[in-house]
């Protein structure tokens, strides 16, 4: 039955969170207070957060929510989660992940192998969720926190009062509650923890080479500085002939 009302309430969040029409009408968004250790030119993936992240998408959204655009092994990326090749082997042989061959065949599926896409449920697939708006993680982590606990009835479709939401009210029920999972790391599984930790790793599934990215424009610009630096000595030295003739 917890099942049952997780996959429920993870197909309802990625549907609301890919539109952006309101019910009502009025009502400001709130986004909440919160900083990501990924932000700023040198932020990083927190690599405990992006586990416990895993732990949330397996555990409440991986029934209805594919990640099509996440292959296993790179669970294991320094980068990201930095899983051990025996830890992606034992994680894919545990949830049971298979793949499909031409013949219609399923056969276990290996880390090179991607997350399933989850057609049949008609949920959006989460692979690319936190690139849906520009503070994705922000705004996935306020409307998951952005319950008041209210609820209306309007042509027979039950709302939620949010504050995070265009409109103030919702079609999608809470989907954590907290404690909906059982953190492998001990770390207490509260609303806001779940929250910000699936956050950070549906961020990281979006873009996993951000760190990367970052760390490739930080040589780069210092390259610059100190190329510049360079070409302003040489310039000044043979300038210096001309200005200074002996």
């Amino acid at each position: 039955m917890k099942m049952l009302k997780s996959a429920l309430a993870s197909l309802a969040l990625a549907g609301s969170l890919a539109t952006t029409a309101a019910f009502a009408a009025g009502g400001d968004i709130k986004h909440a207070d919160i900083d990501f250790s990924f932000e700023g030119p040198f932020g990083v993936y927190d690599r405990g957060a992006l586990q416990r992240g895993l732990q949330v998408y397996q555990a409440v959204c991986s029934g209805c929510h594919g990640m099509k655009f996440v292959a296993f092994r790179t669970l294991a990326d320094e980068n990201g989660p930095g899983l051990t090749d025996d830890q992606v082997k034992a994680f894919i042989a545990e949830a049971g992940y298979e793949v499909e061959d031409e013949e219609g065949e399923f056969s276990p599926a290996q880390t090179y192998d991607y997350f399933p896409e989850i057609k049949s449920a008609g949920a959006p697939d989460m692979s690319l969720l936190a690139k849906a708006r520009a503070d994705g993680a922000v705004h996935i982590y306020s409307i998951l926190t952005g319950y008041t606990g209210e609820e209306k009835e309007v042509a027979g479709t039950v709302l939620y009062e949010n504050t995070a939401y265009p409109g103030g009210w919702i079609n999608m029920a809470p989907p954590l509650y907290g404690d909906d999972v059982e953190y492998a790391d001990g770390r207490e599984a509260s609303l806001e923890n779940q929250s910000e930790d699936i956050a950070q790793f549906l961020m990281w599934a979006a873009e996993p080479t951000l760190v990367e990215r970052k760390q490739a424009g930080v040589r780069n610009i210092l390259f610059l500085i100190l190329f510049g630096v360079m070409l302003y000595f040489v310039n000044r030295k043979i300038w210096s002939r001309v200005k200074h003739p002996e």
